[in-house]
């Protein structure tokens, strides 16, 4: 089980705004939402650490981003303020990520939990690629060593009992620091170093907010929209004794797709074209067929997962076509069902929904009802704001 602690009590002083940054909207939703959301799928429980007077403000930003969670009100500093969420945490791990970093991707949460299953601690970081000096008032007093430094990010991972003991440590003996490592480097434990990415910034500043909305928005002029095209590609076998699905609709028949999942050809070409779209890879690298935790999945609960993907990245699906080809059984009586199916899911009107249905003449394997494929072409478009 992996709790999740997310700070987000601070003054946001720097900002000079009217509220604190992490309820300022990036493409429609609060810059605490979008920090939350690449999580979703690896944490079981969230606790988010929140200023006093703000706690609905929270619980307003995290209902839209995750379901099972807590608030708790924040201390004196941030580190006061983890400790207050890591004692009310349950998971084996611990994942400490800044409300404020809207930009962090699921494949930076993948690769530090993994490091921190191994290691019992985890943090993303880059080398700084500026010379850095130490400075006392206006005068230089020394240069350090470049290559031996590294800027630090969240999300951070650590063994529970292990973060557990580092605060403990840390109360005991009055050390304060400015990240949850610093703690488990003081009682001795060797913090694990992944690479972090270049797009997982911090919101501090006001120039900081404004990068971060130009990343959502690149390439868009006022009013308008930049348009993504991806296209997606998939087959399944034939075989009895399975049900045939698809475009989340049961079809008559005495054959069933085989595959890890229900093996819905049409929303899984689907998927692929969307990820393609934001530039997320496959459905593969997603949800390998050897990962247990996707036996059986209903493919429409998968597509759910990908259309808040590209709600992370600012991107929501504008247009989907796609075609199935199959020998049998005739699917044009079922193409209206899956249409709706796939509007409810993706909230695409469904005159931007298009399915067609043909054969291959007899010609192949599909000809021969071997098996069916379908192919996808869909475009996606960043999230419009009130500028």
């Amino acid at each position: 089980m992996i709790s999740a602690i997310i700070p987000a009590a601070g003054s946001s002083l720097r900002m000079n705004s009217k509220i604190n940054k992490q309820f300022m909207s990036i493409a429609g939703q609060p810059v605490l939402t979008r920090s939350l959301l690449p999580l979703k799928d690896f944490v079981d429980e969230v606790i988010v650490v929140a200023r006093r007077g703000e706690e609905d403000l929270c619980r307003e930003c995290v209902s839209g981003a995750v379901k099972n969670f807590q608030i708790v009100l924040g201390g004196r500093s941030r580190q006061e303020s983890v400790y207050n969420g890591l004692k009310h945490c349950t998971g084996e791990y611990v994942m400490v990520h800044d409300g404020n970093r809207p930009l962090v991707s699921a494949d930076l949460v993948r690769r530090v939990l993994s490091a921190a299953r191994k290691y019992g601690a985890a943090i993303p970081a880059l080398p700084v690629v500026d010379t850095i000096k130490k400075v006392c008032g206006d005068r230089v007093q020394s240069t350090l060593p470049r290559h031996l430094l590294y800027a630090v990010q969240t999300p951070q991972v650590f063994k529970r009992s292990l973060l557990w003991q580092a605060y403990t440590y840390a109360r005991e003996n009055n050390i304060e620091a400015t990240d949850d490592s610093a703690l488990v480097e003081a009682v001795g434990h060797p913090v694990y170093v992944v690479q972090g990415e270049m797009s997982n910034v911090k919101i501090t500043t006001p120039d900081d907010f404004r990068w971060v909305q130009d990343m959502f928005r690149y390439c868009r002029r006022k009013g308008s929209s930049a348009i993504r095209t991806g296209i997606g590609y998939d087959v399944h076998q034939l075989v009895p004794g399975r049900k045939l699905i698809l475009g989340g609709v049961e079809i008559p028949f005495a054959k069933g797709l085989h595959g890890h999942s229900d093996a819905d050809v049409l929303i899984h070409a689907i998927m692929d074209a969307l990820l393609g779209a934001a530039g997320l890879g496959d459905i593969g690298r997603h949800f390998p067929d050897t990962d247990p935790a996707w036996a059986g999945a209903r493919s429409t609960e998968l597509l759910a997962r990908v259309v808040d993907m590209l709600a992370a990245k600012g991107l929501h699906p504008a247009n989907i076509d796609a075609i199935i080809i199959a020998q049998t059984p005739k699917l044009s009586p079922y193409v209206a069902e899956m249409v709706s199916v796939l509007s409810g899911i993706t909230k695409l009107d469904a005159d931007c929904i298009n399915i067609k249905a043909t054969t291959t003449e007899g010609l192949g394997f599909l000809g021969r009802g071997e098996g069916i494929a379908a192919q996808s072409v869909c475009t996606v478009e960043y999230s419009r704001e009130e500028e």
